[in-house]
């Protein structure tokens, strides 16, 4: 009872190392999350589709435009719904969250308990506003909150591709200090060998890239898309290893422009499967209404490449957002983190005491920004319900689930503003010598 309804998280067995309060509790919210994305992906497998229409007061029918009554067919894209309708209860119970946890700067503040703590009343408010969120009647709620996940998607591409940077950084440094303390060549080759596995991934899921999504005649966005990211891409790789880009910054080098490279060209390949044109998209999924699709056809199921790869990616960084703070600097400031350097006496002290607990480290300031945490994990919602339903969205007549051009151009742009970031990190120590860049 204490555990769950107490104001600081125990829930470790006595297998479990001490653990920091701030990390656990920043599983225990990330948890939650996967746990309406895994409630997302059931509810949106056919078999399970086909019933949703039973919950009481989820589909009625109809709705209320602007005042106007309209009439839906009930039977239409349930799956569809029920995710949009998930990934609103998540997005609203983080949102709650952000705003409760504004400019908390300790655990001494009270609303610090909350943020620690109350797991069980917590699970109950997620409950009761994924609840509440199917019975939002049909009507503009769909088409207004397709263009929020698109929002939210585009901030949340460019916060992978900040960790991502951070990740390569890291990487890098890592195994170039082993090389240097062990004098061992082999940390240099493998440097070298994981660089080639990277560019070589890119360069054949280019190849794949114009051979499947662009045709000799036709097809003109699809091909110049593709091109221009190649460009942006072997530009990258050029300025990172530029002499005084390498003395500015040692550790720089072509194993972050390969992984930054290798993401680029997946983001370039999931615009180019929401290409609303089915002769240059061979992944495009045309699907009528649940009721139309039966009369015809096994209902479509919406797994396909590009989401899966997406799912995997979405559960990586949402993981290195909740364990990890950089040891960057300049990262840790935009991500509104902080070097864990607190609560080392509590750690000894629960070291010695034998005790396997969670020990509070925030006494003095807390380790990352409660808000933003939360804002960042209510992006990450909107980003994998926008993923789970291929960001596609019902047409005008709400029978027919279309893959509009917004989703490919948000993509597209995501790519560029993420190699313009990367850049900025290559240049920006020799355009602002001033500045501290370490």
């Amino acid at each position: 009872v204490s555990c769950l309804c107490g104001s600081a998280p125990c829930l470790l067995c006595g297998c479990c190392p001490s653990t920091k309060n701030s990390t656990i509790s920043r599983l225990l919210f990330t948890f939650f999350l996967f746990l309406g994305t895994l409630v997302s992906i059931i509810m949106i497998i056919p078999g399970v589709e086909k019933e949703l229409h039973k919950l009481p007061g989820f589909c009625e029918g109809s709705g209320s435009v602007l005042g106007v009554q309209t009439h839906v067919d009930c039977s239409s894209f349930l799956g569809h719904k029920a995710v949009y309708r998930m990934g609103f209860a998540m997005a609203a119970f983080f949102f709650l969250f952000a705003m409760i946890m504004v400019c908390v700067r300790s655990s001494k503040d009270p609303r610090a308990a909350v943020q620690n703590g109350f797991w069980f009343f917590k699970f109950l408010v997620l409950v009761g506003i994924t609840v509440g969120a199917f019975y939002i009647p049909d009507g503009a709620f769909t088409s207004v909150w397709f263009y929020f996940g698109v929002v939210g998607s585009f901030l949340f591409i460019l916060i992978q591709l900040v960790l991502l940077i951070d990740f390569a950084h890291s990487w890098s440094q890592l195994w170039l200090r082993n090389a240097g303390e062990s004098n061992a060549k082999g940390w240099y080759a493998a440097l070298c060998v994981v660089t080639f596995i990277f560019y070589a991934a890119s360069i054949a899921a280019i190849v794949l890239l114009y051979v499947y999504y662009t045709k000799p005649e036709g097809c003109t966005e699809g091909k110049v898309l593709i091109s221009i990211n190649l460009i942006l891409c072997l530009v990258v790789s050029a300025v990172s290893i530029l002499p005084k880009v390498q003395d500015a910054q040692p550790h720089s080098g072509l194993l972050q422009a390969s992984l930054i490279t290798l993401y680029t060209i997946y983001v370039t390949w999931s615009a180019l499967a929401n290409v609303p044109t089915q002769t240059c998209n061979p992944t495009l999924l045309v699907r009528n209404s649940t009721s139309s699709a039966m009369a015809s056809q096994p209902l479509t199921t919406w797994w396909d490449a590009p989401s899966i790869v997406g799912l995997i990616i979405f559960i990586l960084c949402t993981l290195f957002i909740s364990i990890r703070s950089s040891d960057h600097p300049q990262v840790n400031k935009l991500m509104l983190t902080e070097e864990s350097g607190a609560g080392a006496g509590s750690e000894a002290g629960a070291g010695e005491s034998g005790l396997h607990r969670a020990y509070d480290n925030e006494q003095d300031g807390v380790a990352y920004n409660y808000t933003f945490f939360h804002l960042c994990l209510l992006l990450a919602a909107l980003y994998i319900m926008m993923t789970l339903t291929n960001w596609y969205r019902p047409d005008e007549s709400l029978q027919v689930l279309t893959s509009p051009w917004t989703a490919v151009w948000v993509k597209i742009c995501s790519s560029w503003a993420g190699l313009l970031l990367y850049l900025w990190t290559l240049v920006a120590p020799l355009v602002l010598p001033d500045r501290d860049f370490s």
